[in-house]
């Protein structure tokens, strides 16, 4: 068959191979993938069909086959969902990984850029100021600035949430508290 020939009979046969595999699978764009993998198939072969050598019939077989592959291969896929436990649910942050994003957050952008880079992606000074573009002294003093407010902001935070750890006063108000040998009681 030449290129003209295939063309002609792609335009004639597709239709109605797809109106065929659409019966057998019940799924119209199932049916059309199928068929017209089946042509690109044929494609190849092209040389070797013969007019009279039903070339329909081969093209509609071929379908057939990888529609019944790739129904096998969705059960198969199905039954292994199946018989597969679903994954535990992972937990999402604690307390502690919740308090530190937020006080990240408070942090200029530099800082929190060399805290996060330093702390928690391990990279040295250096690396730091060459990824960040900085001189090395200047992300010592980011590094040095942005731990001082991380404490004094994760401090506060953890003396608001814990409420009773704060000194309580004569009157049992919130505030300075008795004090007797420099140790609040």
């Amino acid at each position: 068959m030449t290129e003209e020939e295939f063309d002609a009979f792609y335009a004639t046969a597709f239709p109605r191979l797809t109106g065929q595999l659409y019966a057998f699978t019940g799924d119209h764009g199932e049916a059309q993938d199928v068929v017209q993998e089946a042509f690109v198939r044929a494609w190849d072969r092209r040389r070797e069909f013969l007019a009279d050598g039903a070339p329909e019939a081969w093209i509609r077989t071929v379908a057939t086959r990888l529609a019944v592959s790739r129904w096998r291969r969705a059960r198969r896929w199905l039954e292994l969902v199946r018989h597969t436990p679903p994954s535990d649910h992972a937990p999402g942050p604690g307390p502690e990984r919740t308090a530190l994003i937020t006080a990240l957050r408070t942090l200029p952008e530099a800082q929190r850029m060399a805290i996060v880079l330093h702390h928690l992606y391990d990279l040295s000074v250096e690396q730091v100021a060459s990824e960040t573009g900085a001189p090395v002294g200047t992300v010592k003093a980011r590094l040095s600035r942005g731990r001082t407010a991380l404490a004094r902001v994760l401090s506060e935070e953890s003396a608001d949430s814990v409420g009773s750890a704060r000194p309580l006063d004569s009157a049992g108000v919130p505030g300075k508290g008795e004090r007797e040998d420099d140790r609040v009681r």
